[in-house]
């Protein structure tokens, strides 16, 4: 098959974290760079500094795709917004964000407007005003962005018990792709929606058994996110080149080292646990990079 894609194709996870304050795992962001694109999932906690540290300005980024509307994957997004926009040394932000998510994203980004209003109001007399409109889109399900040879198609996810629309991605561009799970649990329409995906960047979540029975809250996690052997059932029948954890949620003694095994009781494919700044190529071959500072 000709190779249909021009540029780079990569996906750099900037944060791998949960709502715990973790100083190795910042909230969950994953940074997708095809061709001159370069696309933002989520915002959590830290994504700001994880793009400084990689000298990216967020002046460069074309714009922002939400999962869904739980703190830990949008805490993150005031400091790209508005420190993107008044870093004038360090490619400063002259146009106005895009950003797309579920119903109420719009509404989010407009009280968001509201909440930093004083400083908006006093900052516009010195940087430009452009640099910090948000032009917010809502979506159901469906083709979100579309551009030359890129498309960002957002499909419904399970999570679990909690009352909020939640959404992964899936983002073709020429002749590969990669999805992005965002926070669910096991999911049919997420693996309708991968089927010849090249990389699969997955959440999950590992609770020891004999925790499950001790609280309703473990029960309850359990509901809405994707275990080990869980996550190793999509991936059989998905077939990625290389799956991927990202949002690693951990209790008890599971470690993350201990994915991998328990997800080989249903998965002989390979996967990796994924790490903040870890990088992931996708093209005839799909290779992941630790980051070496």
């Amino acid at each position: 098959m000709e190779n249909n894609s021009p540029g780079v194709f990569r996906v750099t996870l900037l944060g791998t974290g949960t709502p715990l304050p973790a100083m190795d795992r910042f909230g969950p962001c994953a940074l997708v760079e095809a061709g001159e694109d370069k696309l933002l999932f989520d915002a959590g906690r830290g994504a700001m500094q994880r793009l400084h540290q990689l000298n990216i300005p967020f002046a460069d980024v074309t714009g922002l795709f939400l999962t869904h509307h739980h703190s830990d994957h949008v805490v993150g997004f005031p400091d790209l917004w508005l420190t993107g926009w008044i870093r004038r040394h360090w490619g400063q932000r002259k146009v106005p964000l895009r950003v797309w998510g579920p119903v109420g994203t719009k509404e989010m980004m407009s009280h968001l407007e509201k909440a930093y209003q004083v400083d908006i109001r006093v900052r516009s007399k010195n940087y430009p005003p452009e640099g910090v409109t948000l032009d917010a889109e809502d979506f159901i399900e469906g083709v979100v962005y579309e551009k030359d040879r890129l498309k960002v198609t957002a499909f419904e996810v399970d999570h679990g018990s909690e009352l909020l629309p939640a959404f992964g991605y899936r983002i073709d561009y020429g002749d590969y792709s990669v999805v992005i799970s965002g926070d669910t649990t096991f999911n049919e329409n997420l693996i309708r929606n991968s089927q010849g995906v090249d990389l699969l960047v997955h959440e999950v979540t590992g609770i020891p058994p004999q925790l499950l029975g001790t609280t309703q809250q473990f029960q309850r996690i359990t509901r809405n996110h994707t275990t080990p052997e869980q996550a190793g059932e999509v991936f059989s029948q998905v077939r990625p080149k290389l799956a991927v954890f990202t949002h690693i949620l951990l209790f008890g003694d599971i470690r993350a080292e201990d994915l991998k095994p328990l997800t080989r009781k249903k998965y002989g494919g390979p996967v990796e646990v994924g790490e903040d700044l870890m990088s992931i190529e996708v093209g005839k071959e799909v290779r992941a990079h630790y980051f070496s500072g």
